[in-house]
């Protein structure tokens, strides 16, 4: 249990988020950057990804409505921005270069959207929330890189235009494990429903995948 749980309940946050149909699944910045911990990765990163493999298996068979996002930068640099300053190293991920590109185990698919983004969320700047909407979806489960950064910006937007976020903690992941459990713990406290992949699917009425 963590330390502080009972000032959060204390003060009325965790409230149970009901979960309702249809439902869409975002895979957030799954790209070989954040795959190479030389590059943006490293933590728990890979784990999440190899865990996110029957995660997108399970979401094709039911039919559900598919999102990927990546980060990509113009080749001049014309939309270099606040994070890039922040984060330089970010204005290599180009379109044609293979550290931006979606791992191969999650490679999309035909009718599945793909986003490209130079901020963090997937939603800001982009046309998902009304693609998302186009197709029905009230609770969209999350999975992805990085669970402090581009995950929660996009969870707390995704809550914001009024999609249900469920967080699938094994499928998400970061560079460094305390802010990946204390994100999870604060995104569940505010924001979203916060459950392992299995429980996801048992929830949401999809046979739990194999691992």
């Amino acid at each position: 249990m963590h330390a502080e749980l009972g000032t959060y309940e204390r003060q009325g946050f965790g409230a149970t988020l009901p979960l309702h149909g249809p439902y869409g699944l975002l895979i957030v910045d799954f790209v070989n950057g954040f795959a190479d911990p030389q590059v943006f990765g490293g933590g728990n990163i890979p784990d999440a990804i190899a865990a996110t493999v029957p995660l997108l298996a399970a979401a094709r068979e039911r039919g559900w409505a598919i999102a990927h996002s990546r980060i990509v930068y113009a080749e001049d640099d014309a939309d270099h921005n606040i994070f890039s300053i922040k984060v330089p190293g970010m204005l290599g991920l180009k379109e044609h270069v293979p550290a931006s590109a979606i791992v191969p185990a999650l490679a999309p698919r035909a009718g599945e959207l793909v986003v490209r983004k130079t901020v963090p969320s997937a939603f800001f700047g982009t046309s998902l929330a009304a693609w998302l909407a186009q197709r029905g979806v009230q609770t969209l489960l999350v999975a992805g890189a990085v669970t402090s950064g581009c995950v929660r910006a996009s969870v707390v937007d995704a809550m914001s235009w009024g999609f249900r976020p469920l967080v699938v903690s094994d499928c998400v992941g970061d560079r460094a494990l305390a802010p990946h459990e204390a994100n999870l713990f604060d995104m569940q406290q505010k924001y979203a429903a916060v459950m392992p992949r299995d429980e996801a699917l048992r929830t949401t009425g999809t046979p739990a995948a194999a691992a």
